[in-house]
């Protein structure tokens, strides 16, 4: 590129390549359409690539654009922490903080910690999408500030902690276990419970977090046993209202279970095989380590999550 490097174009590009969307990103950066197009047209003849191509109704990346996309974010971000204040005010922020959240996390962790932030920064907004495939990606990128999930300590586990990519960065936010619940007056409650009485029970399976085999499910695998799934579903509620209303048997978080048991008719029991506590963690991009408004927040988080009774 033979001509004057613009660090404002870099930014529009940036949010084109996330938002892949001219209107959502003239609404992001509160610019026009027609605003946005230009810069397009210039990103285009600066980096000799058309970088959005149109593919019915969405806009899909070039190669040239993915390449882009990868190097941008830490590339900002770097710039960003020269020009920020040392002297960081919580009441004055205005940032918006993505984070990408596993289902469970959006009622064992949001409830928690979102309302100090509001009452510390009450201009700050949280914008949340479900933990998914792309999330270790996206973090990697930089796309979104934050993603929580419930992480695995036990060796056995594909999802143990160990696996998280060089770049990110965790904090425990608390731990939890998986317990088992069953109808009131379920036939196993009178009987002996164990492995195999277990294992000889239909279950319900709730997935979620990209993830439909948990640490439970790897253990028996490893040991050649597996359960019987009558029912997958992608919610802890819909499945508890199922389990009361059957002999099926739900295997969930303690935390989840202590949260909803109360308002259903059902029973706790614990799981008749030995596991690790999961940690539900708090991941970075290590890019924003020295981010001012990025590390109040999660030292906020970690704090106020640290302080409140979800840990078990």
């Amino acid at each position: 590129m033979a001509q004057a490097f613009d660090l404002n174009l870099l930014k529009v590009l940036d949010v084109l390549l996330e938002e892949r969307n001219v209107t959502r990103t003239a609404k992001r950066l509160f610019v026009t359409q027609s605003a946005v197009s230009k810069h397009l047209s210039r990103l285009r003849e600066m980096f000799s690539d058309p970088l959005l191509l149109r593919s019915g109704k969405e806009l899909i990346l070039t190669p040239k654009a993915i390449e882009l996309a990868v190097k941008l974010k830490p590339i900002l971000q770097e710039v960003n922490n020269l020009t920020q204040v040392s002297n960081f005010e919580p009441r004055t922020c205005e940032r918006i903080f993505r984070f990408d959240m596993m289902e469970i996390a959006f009622s064992v962790t949001l409830p928690e910690f979102m309302p100090a932030i509001l009452e510390s920064a009450p201009l700050v907004k949280i914008g949340t999408k479900t933990w998914n495939d792309q999330t270790i990606q996206r973090l990697s990128n930089c796309e979104i500030d934050f993603a929580i999930r419930c992480l695995e300590q036990d060796s056995r586990s594909y999802n143990h902690l160990d696996k998280l990519p060089d770049n990110l960065v965790y904090a425990e936010l608390s731990k939890d276990y998986a317990t088992c619940v069953v109808r009131k007056g379920h036939p196993i409650l009178s009987e002996g419970w164990t492995l195999e009485g277990f294992l000889k029970q239909k279950h319900i399976q709730v997935t979620g977090g990209g993830t439909r085999h948990w640490l439970l499910d790897e253990i028996l695998i490893k040991k050649g046993l597996e359960r019987e799934f009558v029912v997958e579903m992608p919610d802890f509620q819909g499945a508890f209202r199922l389990c009361e209303r059957t002999n099926l048997v739900l295997c969930a978080p303690f935390g989840q279970v202590q949260d909803m048991i109360q308002h259903f008719e059902l029973e706790m029991v614990d799981i008749p095989i030995e596991m690790e506590k999961g940690i539900f963690v708090l991941i970075w991009n290590q890019y924003f380590d020295q981010d001012p408004a990025h590390k109040w927040m999660r030292e906020h988080i970690v704090s106020t999550m640290k302080s409140s009774s979800k840990s078990v």
